[in-house]
């Protein structure tokens, strides 16, 4: 009998224990998730920040929020979808650029009238952003730098001289690419990427 209570009073001991644990992470798990972007409804204020760590614990990047003046009102799915489209440029500059030319799709009556509507747009069965198409979109891990560049371009920043499309003439089908030659005007050229305006 004694055995049995000693074993009763052990076993409650440790789920006691393991409960507590249990808790504590998960609030640590909560902290390092989140995502911030409230927006006050009578303020322009934006807090951005990245989660510095993913469900499975490997670290992303490190918590960073920023006090925004903010152009632009993005809920966090629309903030989400440009991080992401964004993710793949090569540097800083360049990132802050394909937002513009986003961003220019988004004041233009010629484009849909949201970030998701935009990135996601077909024509013919044919997706706008390379990313979309080889599902790198669904892979990337947004970086310090590319919401650096995400931000910038949210308060105003625009380096774009009005571009509405951008190409890696490396990687893109040169049907494609004839397009472009053929029906834009070329503005400028940064990094892998030509970016054009009609």
């Amino acid at each position: 009998m004694y055995k049995r209570a000693l074993t009763v009073l052990l076993t409650a001991h440790l789920l006691f224990l393991a409960g507590f644990l249990c808790l504590g992470q998960m609030e640590e798990i909560q902290r390092n998730l989140q995502i911030k972007v409230p927006v006050a409804a009578d303020s322009e204020s934006r807090m951005i920040g990245i989660a510095s760590r993913t469900s499975s614990g490997q670290r992303v990047v490190d918590c960073n929020e920023l006090q925004r003046n903010s152009r632009y009102h993005l809920d966090m799915a629309e903030l989400e979808v440009l991080l992401k489209i964004v993710e793949g440029c090569e540097d800083e500059e360049g990132k802050l650029l394909v937002a513009n030319g986003i961003l220019n799709r988004l004041n233009s009556d010629k484009f849909p009238d949201s970030v998701s509507e935009i990135v996601f747009q077909q024509e013919n069965g044919i997706t706008q952003f390379s990313p979309v198409s080889d599902g790198s979109y669904d892979r990337v891990q947004i970086s310090e730098e590319t919401v650096r560049a995400v931000g910038r371009a949210l308060d105003g920043e625009d380096i774009s001289e009005g571009a509405l499309y951008f190409a890696a003439r490396d990687y893109a089908d040169s049907k494609r690419m004839r397009w472009f030659d053929e029906k834009l005007t070329l503005l400028f050229r940064h990094g892998g990427h030509e970016f054009f305006k009609e």
